[in-house]
């Protein structure tokens, strides 16, 4: 849409990085979720993994959420932020940063 001229720039922009951010806090709603359930037998982490996940969260700290948009590891952040109870302000204000920012990148390079 943008090579092709005819549209904003600004509105592509806004737009996939609304729907964008919009995906990874379903992934922070169910990583907060998910939680409640965590002494059921069905649950699909065993308390090995979360821990494990939550050091490595804690490593690299909150920050790795600007890349959030890096594909692979980007579900699992947001995923884990959630379990981790991350303030959902903060969740959003760095997600859509590094979002918007991949999309304005991606806007001039093309």
């Amino acid at each position: 849409m943008h090579a092709s001229g005819r549209y904003d720039d600004g509105l592509l922009i806004l737009v996939a990085t609304v729907g964008n951010v919009g995906g990874s806090a379903a992934n922070w709603a169910l990583g907060r979720y998910l939680m409640h359930f965590q002494d059921r037998r069905w649950f699909p982490a065993s308390p090995a993994l979360v821990e494990r996940a939550t050091r490595w969260y804690q490593r690299f700290g909150v920050w790795s959420l600007l890349l959030a948009w890096v594909p692979i590891i980007g579900d699992p952040l947001t995923l884990v932020a959630g379990i981790l109870r991350v303030d959902i302000r903060l969740f959003l204000l760095l997600v859509t940063l590094g979002k918007a920012g991949r999309y304005a990148i991606l806007m001039v390079a093309i």
